[in-house]
């Protein structure tokens, strides 16, 4: 199970709580799923009230309070420390955008950000891009988890530079990584848990499928598909064809 600043959860499964077509279905798809971690956003769901912190704290999970929807570093600063008062948690997943089409970090933002946080005591979880430079001077900052995008959020595409995952995965073995954003199918997960990610981190593939619980176990079983085959060391990929049943004692006719 992955360790998050000396936690330890329960599922590589991380589940955002929001866009479900009601509380009943958001509920039943964190049972469906494990979840380890619930994301929330203060900002995007202050609206719902003491009805809706009600239904995160039943979900019986670890909260993630997210920045999401910042876009300056005092923005994200002000909302981490709003979210640590509400969840009681020095956790949080740390946001900044920078592009407005795409979502992608600001990552010369998210950086500060980070630093004054974690200077503030907090446990960051920073959403950033995959580039080994932004994401070394992270963990210099204090961060002791990374967040690397697969795609832009709300994509689906999955994971757009597997090249720069895997990199960034052999570049900091001892760091978790959570590939966060862009997964759209059970399949995507599937490949980060492959290659070796510690947890992946989605909602909106969950939340808008025809059916958000069985999306949600559906996700489940692909994450543990995943690790079990990372951790069963799979075949490297070849170039060329390499026969399965051996020519040694096979019988040839003259």
């Amino acid at each position: 199970m992955p360790v998050f600043y000396g936690v330890e959860v329960g599922s590589a499964l991380m589940l955002g709580t929001a866009q479900y077509p009601s509380p009943a279905t958001l509920a039943g798809a964190f049972r469906s799923s494990g979840a380890g971690v619930a994301t929330v956003s203060l900002r995007r769901e202050a609206g719902g009230g003491q009805d809706f912190w009600a239904l995160v704290e039943g979900l019986g999970t670890r909260v993630l309070p997210n920045t999401a929807g910042c876009h300056s570093v005092k923005e994200a600063v002000t909302t981490a420390h709003m979210a640590r008062e509400v969840f009681g948690t020095r956790w949080i997943k740390l946001e900044v955008i920078g592009h407005a089409d795409t979502l992608q970090p600001d990552v010369v933002a998210l950086l500060e950000a980070a630093r004054i946080l974690s200077e503030d005591g907090f446990d960051v979880f920073p959403y950033c891009t995959e580039d080994l430079t932004v994401c070394g001077r992270l963990v210099d900052a204090g961060c002791r988890v990374l967040m690397p995008w697969g795609a832009p959020i709300g994509s689906g595409l999955g994971l757009n530079n597997p090249y720069g995952l895997r990199s960034l995965r052999a570049h900091f073995p001892e760091v978790p990584l959570v590939v966060d954003a862009g997964i759209g199918l059970p399949s995507h997960a599937a490949q980060a848990m492959e290659m070796g990610f510690d947890a992946v981190l989605l909602n909106t593939a969950v939340a808008k499928a025809g059916d958000p619980v069985a999306m949600a176990r559906a996700f489940a079983l692909a994450i543990e598909a995943g690790r079990a085959a990372c951790l069963a060391d799979p075949m490297p990929a070849r170039d060329m064809a390499a026969p399965s049943t051996p020519v040694i004692g096979k019988a040839f006719l003259s």
